[in-house]
């Protein structure tokens, strides 16, 4: 990774005079907020050495191009929710934070489109269009506080990716700033277009490093009048994983398809305060959402969904309630409870083999001194795999997390799998995208940001060594 240069008194006097003096921070203090995301290992926090809140892609194209100008790196951060390191200065430099780039400009019903700025929450758009009677189908458990920004830059998945697919599927447009500091437009509100590269797609995904992306233009359903959420509890993890296919073959089109092995029902009630619950000790919570236009296809589609949880070994099946969804949403705030440091990871195998991989993962981690814990979007093989440090040295876990990756990535990648299928790449994950990923890939992906990104100014040390 290249040397940078210091931000200077010079520099920040010209950040000041380009978002004003209240938006640029310098104070320790302040600038500790920015050190982290979502990490809880302070081994991996890294301090900045200044931070601006720009107010439109105007101002960030001025920040950009200061940067290339003097040298100094930039890291983008949304709502710092990430659990790759994305958000995290590993370079120190300068922290470009979107916060203030926050409305909504436009809902048309009849178009089924909405275009927002990037640093709208992702919740406050999806209750703009449940409004309206749409539907955004991107939904991230992290939905309360992330930023569509940071949806598009990770092509975050979330709870609906069965039925409708991850982010970049709910995304006609996109404006963004390049690392150059041009600001530019790509894509159109269009059903179809062959005109030239798929350019909005490459910047979806790219966790920006390609550019900053200050607003979008996203596609709206209409929103399913009927709804219905089971939950199917087993007490045996294979059993639980059989019955996806059986549910995807008999037709039925779920929205979501989500799994908490035992314990994470355990700790997600523990958090949550919620007693009583249905197999506390023993039950394997499979959460099933179908949704419909017509009430009569709804009962039809709530029997065949029952007949396969039951046929397939379910010890019961009875509805999902709010408390259910509440400890699905939960899951990676109650981990925060049982260890102070945790690693999350999320790789992601084809449907057909989400069976053995977590076989595979849960039998790898009887080998280690930590507690493995997976919740899964089983419907589209995602699997969100977390580690808790227990009583050990950072030197014994550091050690331990290596080696158990090293086989789980080397499962993954057997059976067709990548590194991530929401998270992204991030710092994290940046040696081992250098180990699995193919030569002629990488270096597909390391020419393009040569090109964007001559300097090599922006977030780096995410997402491939540059």
């Amino acid at each position: 990774m290249k040397d940078y240069k210091p931000i200077t008194e010079e520099i920040i006097e010209k950040l000041r005079a380009i978002v004003g003096p209240s938006y640029i921070k310098t104070d320790t203090d302040v600038l500790a907020q920015y050190q982290t995301d979502y990490e809880s290992d302070p081994k991996r926090f890294h301090m900045p050495e200044a931070a601006v809140i720009p107010a439109d892609a105007e101002e960030i194209s001025a920040i950009l191009k200061l940067a290339n100008i003097y040298d100094f790196p930039v890291t983008i951060r949304s709502g710092g929710t990430s659990l790759a390191d994305g958000a995290i200065p590993v370079c120190g430099g300068l922290v470009l934070s979107m916060e203030r780039l926050n409305t909504i400009l436009e809902l048309n019903e009849d178009g089924m489109y909405m275009v927002v700025e990037a640093g709208v929450r992702t919740v406050d758009l999806q209750q703009r269009a449940r409004e309206a009677g749409l539907l955004y189908a991107g939904d991230p458990s992290s939905s309360e506080s992330c930023l569509i920004g940071g949806n598009l830059a990770t092509n975050a998945g979330g709870l609906k990716a069965v039925r409708y697919g991850v982010t970049r599927n709910q995304v006609y447009a996109v404006e963004m700033v390049t690392p150059t500091g041009e600001i530019v437009e790509l894509g159109a509100c269009l059903k179809k277009c062959s005109t030239g590269y798929s350019l909005e797609q490459l910047i979806i995904g790219s966790e920006g490093t390609l550019g900053v992306i200050t607003k979008a233009t996203l596609k709206l359903s209409p929103l399913p009048p009927y709804k219905f959420d089971v939950l199917a509890i087993y007490t045996a993890p294979d059993t639980a994983l059989e019955m996806v296919p059986r549910l995807l073959k008999a037709g039925i089109e779920p929205t979501s398809v989500e799994y908490m092995d035992n314990s994470y029902v355990r700790g997600c009630a523990d958090y949550c305060g919620y007693t009583n619950m249905p197999h506390y000790e023993d039950g394997i919570y499979v959460i099933i959402t179908v949704e419909s236009f017509r009430e009569e296809e709804l009962d039809t589609r709530m029997e065949t969904v029952c007949q396969v949880c039951e046929a397939s070994g379910a010890a019961e099946v009875l509805e999902a309630d709010e408390r259910v969804w509440n400890m699905r949403r939960n899951c990676q705030t109650s981990v925060e409870h049982i260890s102070k440091v945790s690693l999350t990871d999320d790789i992601v195998v084809p449907v057909h083999n989400i069976a053995t991989t977590i076989e595979h993962i849960m039998e790898v981690g009887k080998k280690y001194p930590f507690q493995v814990k997976i919740n899964a979007h089983i419907g589209d093989g995602n699997l969100h795999i977390v580690l808790c440090k227990m009583n050990m040295s950072d030197e014994e876990w550091d050690k331990n997390v290596e080696a158990f990756h090293q086989d789980v990535y080397a499962y993954t990648y057997a059976v067709g799998g990548r590194l991530a299928g929401e998270h992204g790449i991030g710092n994290k994950k940046l040696a081992y995208m250098e180990k699995f990923t193919s030569a002629g890939e990488l270096n597909m992906m390391k020419t393009i940001k040569r090109a964007m990104d001559p300097n090599m100014i922006l977030n780096p040390g995410k997402l491939i060594e540059a």
